[in-house]
C-alpha cells in the first residue's frame, strides 16, 4: 500500500469523501484547510482517504476516513488511523475525531486506542440538510473521541549551539 498527501485537486477523491461525510458542502467545510491523505493500492487506484486538520494548541482533528466498500474490513481504515497517528505524533499532542452515535464506528476508534472526549449535542441535526442515519439511526448527536499522542515534542529549539563556527543549529532537549 502506498499513503500519499495530496495537496491539489482534492474534490477529484469526492466519492471516497462521501462515503464517510455525505453532504459535499460539509467536507468543503475542511478539505482545503486540512490535509488530505489517499492510500492506494496501485499508483492510480484509491482505496481509503482521510482527512486531518490542524484544530490549535496541539490538537489535530481526523475530520474523514473512508475506505471504498470492496475493500473494507480487511485492516485499511486501521492502517490509515496508524498512518496519520504515526505522521503527526511530532506535531501534536492529541488526536481527535467525530463520529455519529455508531455503535460500529464508535468501537473500531475505541480499537484504535481512542476513548470518549465529549459530545456536542445536536450537531447533525443543526449542521446538515436532510438526516443521517446511520446502522439504522437517524444521528442526532456528534460523540468526539481523544488519543494521546505520547511522541509529541515541542519543535522550537530550546539550544542553540555553534557546530563549525559559522553555521548555527538547534538542539531540542525534548528528545
Amino acid at each position: 500500500m502506498n499513503i500519499q498527501l495530496i495537496t491539489t485537486d482534492k474534490k477529484h477523491f469526492l466519492p471516497l469523501l462521501l462515503l464517510a461525510d455525505e453532504q459535499e458542502s460539509m467536507i468543503d467545510r475542511y478539505l482545503e484547510r486540512g490535509d488530505l491523505f489517499v492510500m492506494f493500492d496501485t499508483e492510480t487506484i484509491p482505496i481509503s482517504v482521510a482527512v486531518v486538520t490542524n484544530e490549535g494548541n496541539g490538537v489535530y482533528e481526523l475530520k474523514n476516513l473512508a475506505v471504498a466498500p470492496a475493500c473494507q474490513r480487511r485492516g485499511y481504515g486501521r492502517q490509515m488511523v496508524e498512518f496519520i497517528e504515526q505522521h503527526y505524533a511530532g506535531m501534536c499532542h492529541t488526536l481527535l475525531v467525530g463520529t455519529g452515535e455508531s455503535r460500529q464506528t464508535i468501537s473500531f476508534y475505541e480499537s484504535c486506542g481512542f476513548t470518549y472526549s465529549h459530545t456536542e449535542p445536536d450537531f447533525f441535526t443543526r449542521n446538515y440538510d436532510h438526516p443521517i442515519v446511520e446502522d439504522g439511526k437517524i444521528l442526532k448527536d456528534m460523540i468526539y473521541l481523544r488519543k494521546k499522542l505520547n511522541e509529541f515534542r515541542n519543535h522550537f529549539p530550546t539550544e542553540c549551539t555553534e557546530s563549525d563556527g559559522q553555521n548555527n543549529r538547534f538542539q531540542s532537549s525534548n528528545k
